[in-house]
């Protein structure tokens, strides 16, 4: 199966009209709340990342509002805070993109770059979006290590390597190789998962202590 590639960037511009149903979305949001970004969330971070955090898709209160990845929503605090323990990302998160975070070694983006509506995309969305994926991987020339965020990241990671969604293990902790890349597989950080459990703070960080470990080991 050939790579996926892209006849564009890694990122959308930000009148991206290839989803309508996104589109749709989009415009309703600004319509309602004409001060937040209401596009395409571009990828954060480092250009050098040897570590990649890829998500599934914005939250129409986080990065949808305020145009920076988990930026603003419940998912987004025990991200950052996991990643400055981590030493991957340096300062303090005000869940505002100008609060002067920065990442470190790390680069976080999403499977799919604009917010769907109940946080669910369709399966022609992930596909349209999916050579922006491909492109943000093309353009980290010292990427090894990608944590993916659920399944809809996992899935679609291997997908823009042309490799089958049966080609990684699924579920919280799962290693493989894909491609040139060791992927780790972490339950995503949504307030769902969270407040259930189902994810606990420990849990998320082991993810990113062995990120880690492989890439300073």
């Amino acid at each position: 199966m050939a790579l996926v590639t892209a006849a564009t960037g890694p990122e959308p511009d930000r009148d991206c009209g290839l989803c309508p149903r996104l589109v749709a979305y989009r415009a309703e949001n600004r319509a309602r709340n004409p001060d937040w970004w209401n596009g395409p969330a571009p990828s954060f971070g480092d250009d050098q990342a040897r570590l990649l955090v890829l998500g599934l898709a914005p939250g129409r209160t986080g990065a949808n509002r305020t145009g920076r990845p988990f930026t603003g929503d419940h998912a987004g605090v025990m991200l950052f805070e996991t990643l400055l323990k981590t030493g991957f990302a340096r300062g303090r998160y005000d869940a505002r993109p100008d609060d002067g975070l920065t990442l470190v070694d790390c680069m976080i983006s999403n499977a799919v770059r604009c917010a769907p509506p109940g946080n669910k995309p369709e399966t022609s969305e992930e596909a349209a979006c999916r050579p922006f994926l491909a492109a943000r991987l093309a353009a980290l020339p010292r990427l090894e290590v990608v944590v993916t965020l659920g399944d809809v990241s996992r899935r679609n990671l291997l997908r823009s390597l042309g490799l089958p969604a049966s080609a990684g293990t699924s579920g919280h902790g799962a290693e493989f190789e894909a491609g040139p890349y060791r992927v780790l597989n972490s339950y995503h950080c949504s307030r769902l998962n969270t407040n259930t459990g189902r994810l606990t703070p420990e849990m998320f960080e082991a993810v990113f202590r062995r990120a880690r470990n492989l890439l300073d080991g």
